[in-house]
């Protein structure tokens, strides 16, 4: 349900497989770090795959209509600017090529569909200012959509990314919904840490955890002050069931009341 993880010898961290390590995920997830000059390269069969760019800069390229598209993406870091995503159906060949060291995220899972590739700019992703008039401000945080059923009702997956501010809670009020979500968190300073709110359960946060959530089950968090906490959320559509809304804790909807 929480994962401590490491990079390994390559660059490579593993949050979850749909035939492996937290299958219940629904979803491949993988995070990279690519040294300069190094690329990610994948062509999916029956994936679609979203490449989100954390930090660094790097050429996307992919195939649309037979030819070739490319486009450069640069990201100072997480906390400063928006970022670039790359969504292919399956079937599309996709490379990463790194111009500076750099980290990417590759979220991928089963779908028949067919459609074009969409290459998700910082001008198409805005950020909300979210809770900070709610609850004296304790819940402020910057939330951003790259692509949900709103405006992908075509794909199986949901990317995004929150910033809680330092001090402050988020994924609140405490909240749940059928399909299963994962948070990979990082913090603008190594040593920041927080705290995750699974259910009954409670996970310090450290940069570069991961946190897998099983569908049904409340996930407040909340980041230790002084420490603003980055978490890119993924969720995986269930057949039949996209994730349009969320389910609040009956207990804690008296929050959402005027003058809560």
């Amino acid at each position: 349900m929480f994962d401590y993880l490491q990079f390994d010898e390559n660059g490579k961290k593993i949050v979850c497989q749909m035939n492996g390590v937290n299958a219940n995920m629904l979803q491949d997830i993988t995070v990279y770090r690519l040294k300069a000059g190094q690329s990610y390269t994948a062509c999916l069969a029956d994936q679609e795959t979203a490449v989100l760019l954390t930090e660094g800069k790097v050429t996307f390229e992919w195939e649309a209509d037979g030819e070739r598209q490319s486009a450069e993406a640069s990201r100072k870091d997480v906390f400063s600017e928006a970022p670039y995503c790359l969504h292919v159906c399956k079937g599309t060949s996709v490379a990463v090529t790194a111009r500076e060291d750099s980290e990417i995220i590759v979220q991928s899972t089963t779908n028949d569909r067919t459609f074009p590739p969409h290459f998700y700019t910082p001008e198409e992703n805005k950020i909300e200012l979210m809770g900070e008039t709610q609850w004296e401000g304790t819940a402020k945080r910057e939330v951003l959509t790259v692509l949900d059923y709103q405006n992908a009702p075509y794909s199986n997956l949901v990317i995004g990314e929150v910033i809680t501010k330092a001090g402050r809670w988020s994924s609140y009020v405490p909240h749940s919904h059928p399909q299963p979500e994962v948070y990979y968190y990082k913090f603008e300073k190594p040593q920041g840490f927080g705290g995750a709110f699974i259910g009954d359960n409670a996970f310090k946060v450290k940069d570069g955890s991961a946190a897998c959530i099983p569908g049904g089950l409340t996930h407040p968090q909340t980041a230790a002050p002084g420490y603003n906490m980055y978490y890119c959320w993924m969720i995986r559509h269930l057949d039949g069931n996209p994730w349009t809304t969320r389910d609040n804790d009956p207990e804690h909807v008296w929050l959402l009341e005027e003058n809560a």
